[in-house]
């Protein structure tokens, strides 16, 4: 669930913002009061007047939270842009005040609607922050561990050739003391033989069948004495080491996890709200028909 508000707090926590504080009206404000008001004058400073009246940065930052996140990126790049869109839309406002429109039926039923809206983010935002804590957090990712257990991890050399007969050879090669990367590099036809035939840590999925079953039966050190046939070619295997994967850190899942818990505690919150109330769907909301058929005349 995607939650603009807390979208937008976040991007302006990144970029050092502040909300917007209340003007002091008194101008025999303590010193105190005084450096507190400057402070956040600074955090969210002027951008822009129209005839005297001021556009804070925070204004401009709200508008940049409308664009799609391929732009949100470029925000640095793109804030002179955004000063003079929200000037024109602070101008087209005043034209509308000016035109009449405050007080106008559509205007008034778009303020109804964006009003019902608002409450209703506030509301989910609200209650799903009090149910996203640290410790939930902390909960979920235990039981993603608990359900994800490590996997293990093969680390293997191999050395491709295109015939069985050139892979027995290198076996001998190898049975006689020849090192197997100096030779995979000699050797081997796949990408990895300029590495000495090294693949990394792989596994048993990553690789066909047939190469994950071979790397198996092998004790680590050992390597393959007979030819692996695959559809890539012939191999001859070692493996280097054995390992559980490293499983993921609390930080690196905690975004997925937010999202997953905040999805989890909306849901939960709309049947709770659901079972409170006294629900009817009428004929009409179900799919409507595609097309109307006129009345037949009289």
């Amino acid at each position: 669930m995607k939650l603009q508000s807390l979208a937008a707090a976040a991007l302006a926590l990144a970029l050092g913002l502040a909300p917007l504080a209340a003007r002091a009206q008194d101008t025999a404000a303590e010193p105190a009061e005084n450096a507190a008001a400057a402070s956040a004058e600074d955090a969210n400073p002027v951008v822009a007047r129209i005839d005297g009246a001021p556009i804070y940065r925070q204004e401009v930052m709200e508008l940049a939270q409308s664009l799609p996140p391929q732009y949100q990126a470029q925000i640095p790049q793109i804030f002179p842009l955004l000063v003079q869109r929200l000037i024109d839309f602070k101008l087209a406002t005043l034209a509308g005040k000016a035109a009449g429109l405050a007080d106008d039926s559509e205007v008034e039923t778009r303020v109804a609607a964006a009003r019902e809206r608002a409450i209703r983010d506030v509301y989910l935002e609200r209650h799903i922050a009090g149910q996203v804590t640290e410790e939930a957090l902390r909960e979920h990712y235990q039981t993603y561990l608990d359900n994800n257990p490590p996997k293990q991890e093969q680390h293997a050399r191999h050395i491709l050739l295109a015939t069985e007969d050139e892979a027995k050879a290198a076996i001998a090669r190898l049975d006689g003391g020849e090192d197997f990367a100096e030779l995979a590099k000699e050797l081997s036809t796949g990408p990895s033989g300029a590495q000495g035939g090294d693949l990394g840590y792989f596994s048993d999925e990553q690789m066909v069948p047939e190469f994950s079953n071979a790397v198996s039966a092998l004790a680590v050190g050992e390597y393959s004495s007979t030819p692996v046939q695959t559809q890539f070619g012939w191999h001859v295997i070692k493996l280097e080491d054995r390992r559980d994967k490293p499983q993921p850190t609390f930080e690196e899942l905690a975004p997925q996890l937010r999202q997953d818990l905040a999805r989890e505690v909306a849901t939960k919150l709309f049947q709770e709200l659901r079972d409170a109330a006294e629900i009817e769907v009428t004929p009409a909301g179900g799919a409507p028909a595609e097309s109307a058929a006129p009345a037949a005349a009289d």
